[in-house]
């Protein structure tokens, strides 16, 4: 299995977050710079609206300011509509294929180097000539007196300029350094985009998900979109299974005009009936579906693309029973010989979906969910039966005793108690005893919610570091969110400093005694007697 890894990227200001996997850790990173980059052009445009807003605001104390206030609301609401009815013909106008040398980082090295001095005083300089006067003929101790003033300056200016050359000399080195190792990241960078491109250009399937994920997520949307989504590539079929998330109807535009009435000195806006909502949400989701499977298509520069599934999810509020939901309201499956015969420019995005046999209900505004044609797979072949051992736990059992297997089983019930009224599943996989992963949990929560590697050691000493990092380098490669390592006994000082700024939660025995009780069952950790039972098994 290749190795996974992830990056957690939020924008507090819009409110936003996306975890992002792949493969290769730099080509992550780029996606998470890239996404930081998109959310922050996108911040930047709103706080640049607002701006503009509170100055139009200002202006409109007097009737010529409102009117024309009136008219660019009016404007801003039209062009709102417009973005939403030409998602699909703006794509046609973008070439969606990756320039691979634009993910690499070129700015120069910016802090300037420092200049060094110039020519070192000399004695002989000007500055520290003393000439003879009248007086000093006289008097010599005069002249004399000068001299060694002459000579004390130089050796102040001289130690001054010796000790500024020195200090100056160490910022040349240390800037030196810094440049050096600034273009050595960039050069490094560079090679592993240039690994990338190359493993993709070979058909490497890891490297042909990574690259789909990232034209996707280089795809501009109006701002409020979620643009989330979920993808898997299956490699015997080259086809690209994308699970998307779409907006909800209420994120239509609402605005249809705005007019200023002077009598009552107050806008009034008009608003969009309820049918033209629903019919521009209808458009606009069957264009958001078109138009991914379009950019999938036409950025396929390697040929491994022969099919594209799209499913478009939709995450509302169900006012029958007061909870958020998630739900597929359209699903299309193409091929790209199919799919590119299709003049997108000519056509009606309804039609268009339905000649091509995607599935969705007849009023896509209803939220009605329909069954996805192929979904994102969740499933792991290291995945085995569950086996049920928590119902034979009793307070006369020492867990720190108990079958290493079945200390592992038991770990996965207690995490499926804590998931399941949210929802979440959690896996076993097959025992090998070699510190991989145990157990996998999938959580459902949107915000908090993904992947976690479980891990259970049915130790009778201090777990060490080396557990905890063996955890790390396992959550890493799983494209995890998080790592839980449970254990009978308790963790040296060196494992909790190794996890202080990981996304890892260590449990030791007394932690895991706590959510038996949580859970209404009782046991206990005696370690001296595990050791003791242990040592009297091995000399039978």
């Amino acid at each position: 299995m290749s190795l996974q890894y992830s990056v957690e990227v939020r924008h507090d200001g819009l409110h936003k977050y996306r975890l992002i996997r792949g493969t290769n850790r730099y080509v992550v990173e780029q996606k998470a710079q890239a996404q930081l980059a998109q959310w922050d052009e996108q911040w930047a445009r709103r706080c640049e609206l607002d701006q503009r807003r509170r100055e139009r605001e200002q202006q409109a104390r007097d009737k010529v300011a409102n009117l024309a206030e009136a008219e660019c609301q009016t404007r801003e609401a039209e062009a709102a509509v417009a973005v939403l009815s030409g998602i699909l013909e703006h794509t046609l106008s973008v070439d969606d294929r990756v320039c691979w040398d634009s993910l690499k980082d070129t700015a120069p090295f910016l802090p300037e180097e420092p200049r060094l001095l110039g020519r070192a005083p000399r004695r002989d300089d000007p500055v520290f000539h003393v000439s003879r006067t009248f007086w000093s003929f006289i008097i010599s101790s005069v002249h004399a007196k000068r001299v060694r003033d002459a000579a004390v300056r130089y050796k102040k200016q001289a130690a001054a300029w010796q000790a500024e050359e020195l200090r100056i000399a160490a910022l040349h080195e240390q800037w030196t350094r810094e440049r050096d190792a600034y273009l050595a990241r960039q050069a490094e960078c560079a090679a592993k985009i240039d690994a990338q491109r190359d493993r993709y250009l070979a058909g490497d399937p890891d490297a042909i998900a990574d690259y789909c994920e990232l034209v996707l997520t280089r795809s501009s949307y109006p701002d409020e979109f979620p643009q989330e989504f979920e993808l898997d590539y299956l490699s015997g079929s080259r086809t690209v299974v994308v699970d998307y998330g779409l907006p909800p109807p209420n994120l239509m535009p609402r605005i249809k005009s705005v007019r200023y009435v002077q009598s009552r000195s107050d806008f009034v806006e008009s608003e969009l009936s309820d049918k033209v909502r629903r019919d521009l949400f209808n458009s606009t989701m069957y264009q958001i579906a078109l138009r991914t499977v379009h950019e999938l298509f036409e950025a396929d520069a390697v040929g491994g693309l022969d099919a594209v599934v799209f499913n478009g999810w939709v995450r509302t509020l169900d006012p029958a029973v007061g909870k958020e939901t998630n739900s597929c309201i359209l699903s299309l499956q193409t091929t790209k010989e199919e799919f590119l015969a299709i003049n997108l420019a000519q056509i009606d995005p309804k039609s268009c979906f339905k000649r091509l046999k995607g599935v969705a209900a007849a009023q896509l505004a209803s939220i009605t969910p329909v069954a996805p044609l192929m979904q994102v797979s969740r499933e792991d072949d290291r995945f085995i039966d569950a086996r049920a051992v928590l119902g034979e736990v009793r307070e006369g059992t020492n867990l720190a005793a108990v079958d290493w297997e079945d200390f592992e089983h038991l770990v996965r019930e207690i995490f499926e108690c804590e998931f399941a009224t949210g929802g979440g599943e959690v896996r076993v996989t097959q025992a090998s005893r070699d510190g991989g992963v145990d157990a996998i949990a999938f959580d459902p929560d949107p915000i908090r919610g993904g992947k976690i590697v479980i891990q259970a050691k049915r130790y009778t000493n201090t777990v060490g570091v080396a557990a905890v990092r063996d955890l790390y380098g396992t959550v890493v490669n799983e494209g995890a969110i998080k790592g839980i390592l449970v254990t009978t006994s308790d963790y040296g000082p060196d494992a909790h400093e190794f996890a202080r700024d990981k996304p890892i939660s260590l449990l030791s025995g007394a932690n895991l005694l706590h959510l038996l009780d949580r859970h209404g069952r009782k046991a206990y950790i005696d370690l001296a007697e595990a050791r003791e039972a242990r040592r009297a098994n091995e000399t039978r």
